[in-house]
């Protein structure tokens, strides 16, 4: 049985990343995906190459951060489907750098618009047709930074922090609804996100490349958590200790963190 076939799928920050190979993923699957993010070419490149395979997608414009933005995406996707089954909520990005070196408007307002306020956002305006069709399934990605907040991550752990609570709260608040809400945390992946966060050398650029996931091996656990929906997915698995780790031992966290 595929559960996901002629299922209607709206992904935002689909132009590269989780959110690109998560689109060509679900078509595979036989759902109907919308891609949504602010680079409408490499969208369209990606939706001619979904058709071409005899999959149905379609592409839409849009920033996160703009309310009016948000309202048309989701008024074009049930304009052009009907319903939304399944909403992979990914835009977003990252600056990392201390606190202070951080520019009030571009590095810290910016993020908390896409990261948090804009995820809200478009959960908002597309549940109300959830609700009306009586199901839907809500996936946030968040980041192992929304458990574990390291130096040099003060914003973004604080939205994804945020994304983590807005993600369990909306679960709790829906429980009964058949509306099922769903939060990925991946650690280190060889996405963009290095190349718009570097301000300053971090943890994450850091890491070695063979702990580095693939972008298509996170698009598919978001497949399969589509499938099978569940509360939480930590990826790679040998985060689990680590944050259990963190919960029980925050002071020695603290010190190993720890600039030198």
């Amino acid at each position: 049985m595929n559960r996901l076939k002629e299922k209607v799928v709206l992904i935002t920050g689909a132009s590269s990343g989780f959110g690109e190979d998560a689109a060509r993923l679900f078509a595979l699957e036989g759902a109907s995906v919308v891609l949504a993010a602010r680079r409408i070419d490499r969208m369209q490149t990606q939706v001619e190459r979904i058709q071409a395979e005899g999959g149905s997608a379609m592409a839409v414009p849009v920033d996160v951060a703009n309310l009016a933005d948000v309202q048309n995406m989701v008024a074009s996707v049930i304009e052009n489907y009907g319903r939304i089954d399944i909403l992979f909520n990914n835009a977003g990005f990252g600056r990392l750098d201390q606190l202070q070196n951080l520019d009030p408007q571009r590095d810290i307002e910016t993020q908390i618009n896409v990261n948090l306020t804009g995820l809200i956002e478009v959960t908002r305006a597309a549940l109300p047709h959830m609700l009306q069709q009586g199901s839907g399934h809500i996936i946030n990605m968040s980041s192992v930074a929304g458990w574990l907040a390291a130096p040099q991550y003060s914003v973004y752990a604080a939205t994804k922090f945020g994304v983590r609570g807005f993600t369990d709260a909306l679960r709790r608040e829906l429980r009964g609804k058949n509306i099922h809400v769903s939060g990925i945390y991946p650690g280190p992946a060889v996405t963009e996100f290095s190349l718009h966060s570097r301000l300053a050398p971090s943890l994450h650029s850091k890491a070695p490349a063979f702990l580095k996931m693939s972008s298509e091996y996170v698009a598919r656990q978001v497949v399969q958590v589509a499938k099978r929906p569940r509360r939480v997915t930590i990826l790679p698995w040998w985060f689990v200790p680590i944050l259990w780790f963190e919960a029980h031992f925050p002071t020695l966290v603290d010190i190993i963190t720890s600039p030198r």
